[in-house]
């Protein structure tokens, strides 16, 4: 997780520089509790906030040789003896021991999955991107070659920003909020892409040939391969010393994702399975308003599959109150992300309040298999593929950010194992067919029929519930009629003339748009948050599949009338 900020260009190492890197740093220090560190050398300033998840007695040295100078913040910012002198990471890097191992040749100084980059970086150079496995957004500078690499994980589940000045100066760092005010120009860093100084531009290193339909229709189908391919996902995230959890919402895909990492919870991944856990109880966190539909879902799994499980509730009032820290946090106006993410915000805070500092979560299920309720309508196998192809390309504008940034407001890492790099390859080499769910049938169901056995019946064919309408259908009912009162007609039809860069659509999004103004007044702010006409979470392009959907634009499942059991 850790928060990062990297200047890059520099003409001349400067005071007042360095004190620059460090206010941008402040900014994102609630990703990064644990530990701060900064180096300034050659043409480059590399700052970090650290979220410390990895506490190995092989770190020991690392820590100790923090105030002689050698190691600076563990790895997270590191100079080392393999020569590269300066690395700032923001990463959870699956299957670490894996690579650790596969790399003895290299002096490893800790037991940091993030070190392997290094390694990596001095046999492959640019190339090491597609080595990794995992969630990631780093920048490395090497003091020898006078050369650096930005690069972001394959959907973009962990942030990432760049922005430049007029005299070519560089900077990088996980959060907008610490480029704002601070660079001329900045734009979200593309998921799957690096940027190599020698080339001077991004590119795209993420490539898969599923996401040409020809390339799969005539494929099949196995729930076995699927359920095998989920499993190791989860287990390949469940790496980390300290306390962790799982967000059990009670729909399908945490339910799943609970289940499993149930499985895995009475021994450390760490050695194989040799050893007993460290924190042998798996804790999972429920929120919602009282009496939500997700609440009761989430304690009957919880029960059935064995967690020590939290339910907490909030009030409409402390949802509202914390709208604009939420937008402040999650760096959007997207109305379904604010809607969501509010509740996942407040839940965060009692999460770390009980010393977990990682979780698992669900998010990609729905890209990845078609699960919006809008999907019901797709008319064809290639149009519902294409769709999806659509939705995890976009991911990075949408639920990632109320994945990591909601919960990383509180120091708190989530990782998705649906968006596991070797699991999307095989989910979404999935015959399409197998995914469509046409009419009234079942949406998911290959996932459904995967993991069945390990749920009860009730969540295991459970409709599909947005999150943002699984914690009180009243939630949703309230912010609407809050931004009807908040905002009037007369505003609305001068909307492009208020807000000149993604006029709002409605006056959820306008009382949003200007929550976010007061944090972000920059355009380059407001053109790194999306704004479309959407159905039930549809892009745009899925919005012909319906004639029922032109001229609506409402995010909410409700939405999908025929479909969702209580539409609108």
């Amino acid at each position: 997780m850790c928060g990062i900020v990297a200047i890059f260009n520099i003409r001349q190492q400067t005071a007042e520089l360095r004190q620059k890197a460090l206010q941008m740093s402040r900014k994102i220090r609630h990703r990064g509790p644990d530990w701060s560190g900064i180096y300034c050398g050659g043409s480059a300033i590399l700052a970090h906030e650290r979220l410390a998840l990895e506490r190995r007695p092989d770190t020991d040295g690392a820590i100790a040789a923090i105030m002689r100078g050698d190691i600076t913040g563990l790895i997270p910012l590191c100079k080392n003896a393999l020569e590269i002198p300066a690395i700032g990471l923001s990463p959870e890097i699956a299957q670490n021991k894996k690579r650790l191992q596969s790399l003895g040749a290299h002096a490893f100084m800790t037991g940091s999955d993030c070190e392997v980059i290094l390694a990596l970086w001095r046999d492959k150079g640019p190339a090491l991107v597609d080595e990794l496995s995992g969630i990631f957004a780093f920048a490395l500078y090497d003091e020898q070659t006078d050369e650096f690499l930005i690069a972001r994980d394959p959907i973009g589940v962990i942030p990432l920003y760049m922005g430049t000045d007029d005299d070519g100066t560089v900077y990088v760092a996980s959060e907008l909020k610490a480029l704002e005010g601070f660079c001329k120009q900045y734009e979200a860093f593309p998921p799957g892409h690096y940027y190599y100084s020698r080339d001077g531009h991004a590119k795209q290193y993420y490539k898969r040939d599923w996401a040409d339909y020809d390339a799969v229709k005539d494929n099949g189908a196995d729930t076995e391969e699927l359920r095998q391919a989920l499993e190791q996902a989860v287990r390949r995230q469940l790496m980390s010393d300290v306390p962790y959890g799982v967000l059990l919402s009670g729909g399908l895909d945490s339910s799943v994702i609970s289940a499993v990492a149930r499985k895995f919870s009475a021994t450390r991944v760490e050695s194989g399975g040799r050893d007993e856990a460290w924190w042998p109880r798996l804790h999972s966190f429920a929120v919602g308003l009282r009496g939500a539909p997700d609440l009761a879902k989430a304690r009957l799994v919880a029960d059935h599959i064995g967690t020590v499980h939290h339910e907490i509730n909030y009030t409409l009032q402390e949802g509202i109150d914390a709208l604009s820290d939420v937008i402040y946090f999650t760096e959007t106006y997207d109305v379904t992300t604010v809607r969501a993410s509010t509740p996942m915000y407040l839940l965060a805070r009692f999460i770390r309040s009980m010393g977990i500092k990682m979780v698992l979560s669900g998010e990609g299920a729905d890209e990845v298999f078609g699960g919006y309720l809008y999907f019901h309508k797709a008319p064809t196998p290639r149009a519902f593929h294409e769709e999806t192809v659509r939705k995890l390309s976009r991911l990075h504008q949408y639920d990632c950010l109320r994945a990591n940034k909601s919960l990383a407001a509180w120091g708190v890492e989530g990782r998705v194992p649906f968006l596991d790099k070797e699991f999307l390859d095989v989910a979404m080499r999935l015959n399409p067919k197998a995914k469509m769910c046409p009419g009234r049938q079942i949406e998911k169901r290959v996932l459904r029929e995967a993991f069945a056995d390990l749920l009860p019946d009730e969540v295991a064919w459970r409709q599909k519930e947005q999150f943002s309408d699984g914690v009180g259908y009243s939630w949703i009912d309230t912010l609407r009629g809050m931004a009807e009162t908040a905002v009037t007609d007369s505003q609305m039809s001068r909307a492009a003339e208020r807000f000149a860069v993604n006029p709002p659509r409605s006056k959820e999004e306008y009382m949003y748009r200007e929550m976010f103004e007061s944090h972000f007044p920059s355009r380059s702010a407001a053109l790194t948050v999306p704004s479309s006409p959407s159905v039930a979470c549809s892009t745009p392009e899925a919005l012909a599949w319906d004639a029922a959907f032109a001229g609506l634009n409402e995010p909410s499942g409700r939405a999908v009338s025929g479909v969702h059991d209580q539409a609108y």
